[in-house]
């Protein structure tokens, strides 16, 4: 690949000195799920964010405690909300479930172990303070056994709980939206989040089972 970058990721001159930084994009989608371009991740939400693609994972350990995360009080979208462990965007040409793996370690300090595809199939859109989020969102579910290091740039605290507790608790507003609207599909699918069924990757918007080969 030239110059050694990741799919997904350009690389700019930030100052004189030619320091570089990485600039993450967002891989845009049309209402089939099919990719139909890019957009700057720092820039692409706004009032009329435009479909895109993404995930969400839930995190538990060998306790069966789930993993619940902060948004940092610097985040353009929700932050401070209380939400799933951890949240994303995959780059081009990266499989969606490398992409998980890839953003728990660098928001949670953590090495996934399974990481299973739970709902393949999610879809939401929400708006706050004007600012909206309007993404395709595969789910997934994955289990560790080491204790978090959050990044402070994107988490504000983390917090284990039992899933009962948390499916009580994130019916307030403090938690986000997509996961009040995911808990209720999660539920679906049973109980206890361990016996929880794997979806059906034909189920993945396009660009997500693109990425995935």
């Amino acid at each position: 690949m030239p110059g050694g970058t990741s799919p997904g990721w350009v690389m700019c001159c930030s100052t004189p000195q030619e320091q570089v930084k990485r600039v993450e994009h967002v891989i845009l989608l049309n209402e089939s799920g099919a990719a139909i371009g890019v957009a700057d991740k720092q820039t692409v939400h706004t009032d009329s964010t435009p479909l895109h693609l993404a995930f969400s994972c839930y995190i538990f350990d060998s306790a069966g405690r789930f993993l619940v995360s902060q948004r940092a009080l610097s985040k353009k979208t929700w932050p401070g909300i209380w939400t799933n462990s951890v949240c994303g965007h995959p780059a081009q040409g990266e499989p969606i479930a490398d992409a998980v793996r890839r953003r728990a370690s660098f928001e949670l300090g953590l090495t996934l172990d399974e990481v299973r595809l739970v709902l393949p199939a999610f879809r939401y859109r929400a708006e706050l303070d004007g600012v909206v989020e309007n993404e395709m969102c595969p789910v997934f579910y994955a289990t560790v056994t080491a204790e978090p290091a959050p990044n402070p740039d994107e988490v504000e605290a983390v917090r284990w709980m039992p899933w009962d507790t948390f499916r009580a608790e994130a019916r307030d507003d403090a938690y986000s939206p997509w996961c009040q609207l995911q808990i209720a599909e999660l539920s679906a699918l049973g109980e206890t989040p361990a016996r929880w069924q794997a979806g059906d990757p034909a189920q993945l918007p396009p660009a997500a089972r693109t990425a995935a080969r």
